[in-house]
């Protein structure tokens, strides 16, 4: 059932940026961006792990989930060391997260070839 369920979540994430795209002129930079406030928004109201304990890895692989990693981290941190625990902890909660993006992102650079 949590294939179905996380089918079912990321599958309506990706209709609804799909809807923005093509009824606004919203540019995808700006929909990654709106998800990934809203994912951090959902994190602070506390619905984010429902949706990770309902959907699983649906819920883990979109980008709202970014959001609601940078949230939890930085609350974190805050809890630990006031103010500046709250900068410190984003990075080292999301710091794997950005740098594989960065290093897959040169990999695939690598081997394909943009269309001109």
């Amino acid at each position: 059932m949590i294939f179905l369920n996380a089918f079912l979540l990321s599958g309506f994430i990706c209709m609804i940026g799909q809807i923005i795209l093509d009824n606004t002129k919203l540019t995808p930079g700006h929909v990654t961006s709106i998800f990934t406030v809203l994912g951090a928004v959902l994190s602070f109201f506390g619905i984010y792990q429902k949706l990770i304990s309902f959907a699983g890895a649906g819920a883990t692989v979109v980008i709202s989930n970014f959001g609601h990693l940078l949230y939890q981290a930085g609350i974190e941190g805050f809890r630990q060391f006031g103010v500046l625990g709250f900068f410190s902890g984003l990075l080292v909660k999301s710091s794997a997260a950005i740098v594989s993006a960065i290093i897959f992102s040169f990999i695939f650079t690598l081997i394909f070839k943009p269309k001109d």
